[in-house]
């Protein structure tokens, strides 16, 4: 599916994906709530030709058109569609108008279907089919279902005013139109899911005052702000509403849960503009923390979750994705962006309330995510079928290769984690430090420390003026040129005499493409333009990037990045920048997107607002 041409709404846990018209004709598009799909059809079909004249998304949970028949020069007739997404709810309202000085007569039929399908098989990675039960009223259908694990869920479309003929799968209306004379027509889709609980939302208005001109620290032009505000929209439509609090959703439309990496992300480079979202982020991950030894759900004692699905093969343990831990970045990461939340707020009572999360994150950190104890973190993987087999963000099974294009194998160390690491040990000694507990905060100052030099030694590439992607279960370096050395400038674990070195490196002909840095470095032997993770360009990678630029005092290489990436979105027909574009070199067409990227991306979305704060030189 092409998703450049799809229409996205999302309020919640409820989303919409239909094409460009705002039809569901088939295939994988739908209406989903929590994992499920539960209309697999829904498109309207005329009787007389008509021209699709307008199709605009005012904001991410609603969407209009205007159908148009035309006759001769002028529209006869006009059918202007709006439909919006609420929480376990559609809304799709209809006008028909007779533009002309004639009567005019118009017939609509909407098909529709509930197939419930797991999101999962609607993607087409386990056969589907379920069995379900057809109710038909004078004014509206119920459709049901009963899940293996005994779950009943439903959709039910209620039509004003009644159709002119209903069946299960089609409802027609038949007008009859005096000059001028207007029409109205209602559909409201309703989710019946035991799974979906309502929770206090974010105002759009509030959330866009919060991302006002003023309230970012650096003066956009008119353009980037269209950019900047498409974006704001975006992470508002992404949040979750929780008990715990708003929590990014990591794109539409196959990643509406939590994740932890990317959450964790997102709600860091939304600070200081939204700080609930990052409280309510830390505290939805602490509240699902590991707390016991499961092989394969990859969970362990404090180690933070990758993502949550609540779909019927999740929920009946087909797919091993219901709390799933197959990461090793996001529990070093819970502890950084704690410390940012901490430092941008002074919140000392999170830090208090969160302290026995962070403190198991710690032992994880220190026993489960170093098996072999030399310091560094390290994931094995799981095996093929049986969950991610890379743990860290390039989790490709390709994507960890040495120079000569051989997959690196066994417990393996990815540089960018270990800078994490060091992040969050610094993290630990300053919480400590605040709780007036002296000796545990020289400990974990030590422990940052002594990675940071052994780090080094064991990374660092003087051929390559670059820190290795990995070291391999042999611990041998994957010696190859890759964008997460430049993460490494984000978490502060590059010495200062070194990171000059490194920046010339980043801004090579191998690694920056013009639209941000490559994932993977042009002379690689599996380096690949449109690939997932060897040779593409990730908004938010290029982001973090910047952000650590900006820390080491490269100021203009910062604003270089950040200008890239407002323009790799505002080449975009839809302003958005996806999850990842192709690591062609820029010329003068506008990048060319990865053919299935997630948009909205959360954490793309999110990089815009990061760089925006980053000042540009003077």
């Amino acid at each position: 599916m092409d998703f450049t041409k799809n229409v996205v709404l999302k309020e919640n846990y409820t989303f919409l994906v239909a094409d460009a018209a705002g039809m569901v004709p088939g295939g994988e598009r739908g209406l989903y709530n929590r994992d499920t799909r539960f209309l697999s059809r829904y498109a309207w079909s005329f009787d007389r030709d008509t021209q699709v004249l307008l199709a605009h998304s005012a904001r991410p949970d609603r969407f209009e058109v205007h159908h148009g028949v035309i006759e001769g020069p002028s529209q006869v007739v006009g059918v202007r569609r709006q439909v919006t997404v609420a929480a376990a709810e559609a809304h799709d309202e209809l006008e028909v108008t007779n533009t002309d000085l004639q009567p005019q007569s118009l017939t609509l039929t909407l098909a529709f279907g509930a197939d419930f399908a797991d999101l999962f098989e609607a993607r087409g990675w386990y056969e589907g089919g379920h069995p379900t039960a057809t109710q038909v009223g004078e004014d509206g259908v119920r459709v049901t279902y009963q899940a293996d694990d005994g779950m009943r869920q439903g959709v039910e479309l209620a039509f004003s005013p009644a159709p002119t003929c209903l069946s299960e799968s089609e409802a027609t209306f038949a007008f009859e139109l005096q000059p001028h004379e207007r029409r109205s027509l209602t559909v409201r889709v309703r989710l019946d899911n035991p799974l979906e609980t309502a929770r206090p939302a974010v105002a759009y208005e509030a959330w866009r005052a919060a991302f006002a001109p003023d309230a970012l620290g650096s003066a956009l032009d008119p353009f980037q702000r269209r950019v900047l505000d498409r974006a704001v929209e975006d992470l508002r439509a992404l949040l979750l509403f929780t008990e715990e609090g708003p929590v990014p959703a990591a794109g539409i439309p196959w990643f509406v849960t939590a994740f932890g990496r990317d959450s964790l992300l997102t709600a860091s480079m939304l600070l200081p503009h939204a700080p609930e979202v990052a409280r309510g982020t830390l505290r939805y991950l602490a509240a699902r923390q590991g707390r016991e030894r499961n092989a394969v759900r990859a969970e362990a004692p404090g180690k933070i979750l990758h993502e949550v699905r609540s779909g019927a093969l999740a929920r009946t343990g087909r797919v091993p994705f219901g709390r799933y831990f197959g990461t090793i970045d996001a529990t070093p990461l819970f502890l950084v962006l704690l410390y940012q939340t901490w430092r941008a707020t002074g919140d000392d009572a999170l830090v208090r309330e969160l302290r026995p999360n962070w403190e198991a994150a710690l032992g994880w950190m220190q026993t489960d995510g170093d098996p072999d104890e030399d310091g560094f973190l390290e994931f094995a993987g799981a095996a093929p079928g049986e969950g991610l087999t890379v743990q860290s963000w390039k989790d490709s099974h390709d994507a960890l290769s040495h120079a000569d294009g051989t997959l690196a194998t066994g417990a393996i160390a990815v540089s960018e984690v270990q800078g994490y690491a060091f992040a969050a040990y610094r993290a630990a000694a300053e919480f400590y430090r605040a709780l007036g507990e002296h000796a545990p905060a020289a400990r974990w100052r030590d422990t940052a420390a002594s990675l940071q030099r052994r780090f080094h030694e064991a990374f660092w590439q003087d051929g390559l003026g670059s820190y290795a992607l990995a070291l391999d279960g042999d611990k041998r370096p994957l010696a190859v040129l890759a964008s997460d050395a430049g993460q490494l400038l984000w978490t502060g674990i590059v010495p200062e005499d070194v990171a000059p070195t490194l920046v010339g490196t980043l801004f090579s002909e191998a690694l920056f493409s013009g639209w941000g840095i490559r994932t993977l470095g042009t002379g690689e032997v599996r380096y690949n333009p449109v690939s997932y993770h060897n040779g593409s360009v990730w908004p938010h990678d290029t982001a973090l990037i910047a952000g650590g630029l900006a820390r080491y005092g490269f100021p203009a290489e910062a604003a270089r990045l950040r200008g890239a990436l407002f323009d790799l979105a505002a080449g975009q027909a839809d302003l958005r920048p996806p999850e990842l574009v192709a690591g062609y070199v820029r010329g003068g067409a506008p990048p060319v997107t990865y053919p299935v990227a997630c948009r909205p991306q959360a954490w793309s979305a999110a990089a815009l607002v990061y760089v925006a704060g980053i000042a540009t030189p003077r």
